[in-house]
């Protein structure tokens, strides 16, 4: 149970980057309006940052990072426990945030919340973890030890979808075991997606430099951020396309980088015949239109068994048209604003090609601002833009199965394999399906959508490299180190 404190504490203040310790202004001469995509409203004006600044920000990190890497495991622990702790001090602050800047309705917001707390804690844990071992090797008297250490200074470039989430499940393992990092959340989420994330740890008592958030233009500072030699590893939650971009970056420039990667899913819920009808429509619905739909594990397909198809598409349309559209803050409301024009138009145009591709559409509507009302589409295939894309919006195409092993090539035929779902009430028939099924999560009678701090979060084929998580996490952002001591002399041949 959360205990909430008696008085919040006053709220923080934004505009500025943090570098070095110290909260600035960027040097760009450009300033950047973060906008409420609901009201239009500017939250707060942000100095963007020039090549001086991110190499200011590399520079700290770089210079920070000896002296965090050699306090005690505790001494980690203990900031990132009381990061948690102010978490849940200033929740209706953070939710506020998530819920004006990030579009999100009510309930992601507190979702996003609760799964920070849980990323902090588990972050707490990981000091201790990062333990080395010693090998028996070939070679008489000769000890082989095996050091594990940080990385050093760890580039993380976060989204703006589930902007404190996808911020918090990388820098916090990375600071918890002993690196130092830049951020670069996405523009549109500034605030939610980093300066608020940085805010609470300099509260908890991180040192200065070990954490620096830069705000500014791709264009300008984008290589930049990704090139800089201090940086050994690069974690980045994005698009595919964006995602090979910063690979190829990464092994090309002066200093070979370790690319953390997830990227783009194409997730497949499939609905066995046997499903239970009711428990099937409530996850479909759920996992297809949180936040918009605007979710990299999103049920981005709803494949359905032919001897389930008709009703299904029946009751699912018509739980779908009982969700409320509109304002985010409204505690009722299902469906929030799509976080910008170009992302609306992008949907836009997908529509337009349903209806091209002759897709029946069972419900939709105009957009109302940047709010587009929840949309179901029948007669989809996995040969039409509808049925092979990554959506990220609220449009739900139901594609039908003539079988099981139909359903399972529908569900396999895409170049993602982020996440996947499969609902049955037949357990053993479940299990068997999963493990056919080409991605890196699949989750039985559940949605795709489901992330939990220590459990292997990643992909298959073109939706990532790496995993978040614990030990995916260890691994990504620390190295190994083998020091041998040769006890006895050796005899050598010459």
């Amino acid at each position: 149970m959360t205990i909430m404190p008696a008085t919040e504490p006053a709220r923080y203040q934004f505009g500025e980057l943090l570098i070095a310790g110290e909260w600035r202004g960027g040097n760009a001469g450009t300033t950047y309006a973060d906008i409420d995509p609901y009201t239009g409203q500017t939250l707060v004006e942000i100095g963007q940052a020039d090549a001086g600044d991110v190499d200011a920000a590399f520079a700290a990190a770089a210079d920070a990072q000896r002296g965090w890497s050699e306090t005690t495991p505790s001494t980690r622990a203990e900031v990132l426990r009381r990061a948690a702790d102010i978490l849940v001090a200033r929740k209706s602050e953070v939710v506020d945030w998530l819920i004006r800047e990030s579009g999100s309705v009510r309930t992601k917001a507190e979702l996003e919340w609760s799964a920070v707390r849980a990323i902090l804690i588990e972050a707490s844990t990981l000091p201790s973890h990062a333990h080395g071992r010693i090998i028996p090797g070939d070679i008489p008297g000769k000890e082989h030890r095996i050091y594990r250490k940080p990385v050093g200074v760890v580039t993380v470039i976060s989204p703006w979808n589930w902007p404190l989430h996808l911020s918090s499940r990388a820098v916090a393992p990375a600071i918890a075991l002993g690196n130092a990092v830049v951020l670069k959340p996405a523009s549109d989420t500034a605030v939610s997606g980093g300066l608020l994330l940085a805010r609470i740890l300099e509260e908890a008592g991180l040192p200065r430099g070990v954490l620096n958030v830069i705000i500014g233009d791709n264009k300008v500072i984008g290589d930049l951020v990704v090139l800089h030699p201090a940086s050994r590893v690069i974690s980045f939650t994005g698009s595919t396309p964006v995602g090979r971009r910063i690979a190829g970056l990464a092994a090309t420039g002066l200093a070979l980088k370790k690319a953390q990667l997830e990227l783009g899913g194409n997730n497949p819920l499939v609905v066995l015949d046997d499903a239970d009808l009711d428990q099937a429509v409530r996850i479909a619905a759920f996992g297809r239109f949180l936040h918009q739909g605007e979710l990299c594990v999103s049920a981005n397909r709803i494949i359905v068994e032919e001897g389930l198809y008709d009703r299904f598409v029946e009751a699912f349309v018509e739980h779908v048209r009982g969700l409320r559209h509109g304002n985010p803050d409204d505690p009722a409301t299902s469906i929030g604003p799509i976080i910008n024009h170009r992302q609306l138009a992008g949907l836009q145009r997908m529509i337009e090609e349903a209806h091209a591709d002759d897709a029946v559409m069972r419900l939709g509507g105009p957009a109302e601002g940047l709010v587009l009302p929840a949309h179901v589409f029948t007669d989809v295939t996995e040969r039409v833009r509808l049925g092979k894309d990554e959506i990220f919006g609220p449009i739900a195409p139901v594609l039908r199965a003539h079988d099981e092993a139909e359903a399972l090539r529908i569900a396999n035929d895409t170049e993602f394999g982020l996440s996947s779902a499969v609902l049955t009430r037949d357990l053993a028939r479940g299990e068997r399906f999963a493990h056919r099924m080409e991605a890196g999560m699949t989750h039985i009678n559940d949605l795709p959508a489901v992330d939990l701090a220590n459990m292997p979060f990643g992909g298959e084929k073109n939706s990532g490299l790496g995993r978040f998580g614990a030990d995916g996490v260890i691994e990504d952002f620390t190295t190994q180190h083998w020091i041998s001591v040769q006890h006895e002399p050796r005899s050598f041949p010459f």
